[in-house]
């Protein structure tokens, strides 16, 4: 590398470092959910180690201090996987969540220390599985935004984790295609290099542009307060609140597959005017959280009957409105901290549930 391009390197492995710190402060005083601020935090300063130790001139420049940032480095495609589900899909923070970080601080060091052939299996072992979180966070960007219903956070996921995400599984792409042929151009967009760095500066800076664009309505709204003002809007939204008490009363959430489109259109109301009234007024953040909400209350209410002790789980779930049993599983136990089976169980056993499960 020539002098200008090292000093080209270190300045947008400087911006980027900058504008990591500048998101992981944001969220943490943001007002975020304490597993959002922690997921963050931990991917921020993972990253920001990643690309230090990512480029051989900094490295150099550090000295053997540079060792000291490599146990922060090593879990940074765990800590990005972890930080989407948190901050996407409302994922609590815990042993499943911390177990692919885990796995690549364990093996980081092994990969430095191994000769080959080892150190072929455990690169292509980490990167295969870097590729694979990687994937899987950009599913659950694209899988969650139409049921989004904080606004600035669907504006989050749609303009820049699915760009990072992108880069992501192509750095691990052109790691593999590097490994398989040096000389082709694929070190370009390493982040050691100017190229890879200045990626990756300029999606850190828009990540911490639109984070600070977005901050108030980020991490949504709690439930909004009546406040008695009886202006227009007001009154379109109280009618509207109306509708939708009525519809679900009605059981309108039983159909399968129902979407907030579907929704809408048989309200008679704009799709987002839809979306805020959920996220303000009722206090959900997406809107499987809504209909599950109303379905997992049917279900409890089912299963604790005793008229319908042999009526299976399955059956259950189906005429709730879920296509496959899975769904339902995981819906019930988040919302009772009991599989149905189990709540079932002590409800006809105790003829009422306990109480941390009623919730």
């Amino acid at each position: 590398m020539t002098e200008s391009e090292i000093l080209l390197t270190a300045l947008v492995s400087g911006g980027a470092c900058g504008a990591l710190a500048a998101v992981s402060l944001v969220v943490w005083r943001g007002g975020a959910p304490a597993n959002v601020r922690y997921a963050t935090l931990a991917f921020g300063l993972s990253a920001i180690a990643w690309v230090i130790t990512e480029s051989a001139e900094l490295c150099r420049a550090l000295g053997p201090a540079h060792l000291l940032l490599l146990p922060l480095a090593y879990p940074v495609g765990g800590l990005f996987w972890l930080f989407v589900l948190t901050l996407f899909d409302d994922r609590k923070i815990g042993p499943p969540g911390l177990l692919p970080a885990a796995l690549l601080v364990v093996t980081g060091p092994w990969m430095r220390l191994a000769q080959p052939p080892l150190f072929d299996w455990l690169w292509y072992g980490r990167n295969a599985f870097g590729a694979l979180l990687a994937a899987h966070a950009l599913f659950v960007v694209v899988r969650g935004w139409r049921d989004d219903l904080v606004e600035g956070r669907r504006r989050f996921r749609a303009m820049v984790l699915a760009a990072a995400c992108f880069y992501t599984v192509i750095l691990v792409a052109a790691g593999f295609l590097y490994r398989a042929d040096p000389s082709g151009p694929w070190l370009a967009i390493a982040p050691g290099r100017a190229g890879g760095g200045a990626i990756v500066a300029a999606l850190a800076i828009w990540m911490a542009l639109l984070t600070l664009q977005t901050r108030p309505s980020m991490f949504g709204a709690s439930r909004r307060s009546d406040t008695g003002g009886e202006g227009r809007a007001e009154v379109l939204e109280r009618q509207l609140l109306s509708r939708l008490t009525a519809l679900m009363a009605g059981e309108g959430w039983r159909r399968e597959g129902l979407t907030i489109g579907d929704l809408a259109r048989e309200l008679g109301a704009p799709e987002h005017r839809l979306r805020r009234l959920i996220n303000q007024r009722l206090g959900h953040r997406n809107f499987a959280d809504f209909v599950n909400s109303h379905r997992i209350d049917a279900a409890k209410r089912r299963l604790a009957d005793p008229e319908e002790a042999r009526t299976t789980v399955a059956a259950i779930a189906f005429d709730l409105g879920y296509g496959s049993l899975g769904p339902f599983n995981r819906a019930f136990r988040a919302a009772t901290g009991a599989t149905p089976t189990e709540w079932r169980r002590q409800a006809l056993n105790d003829g009422s549930p306990k109480p941390n499960e009623t919730a």
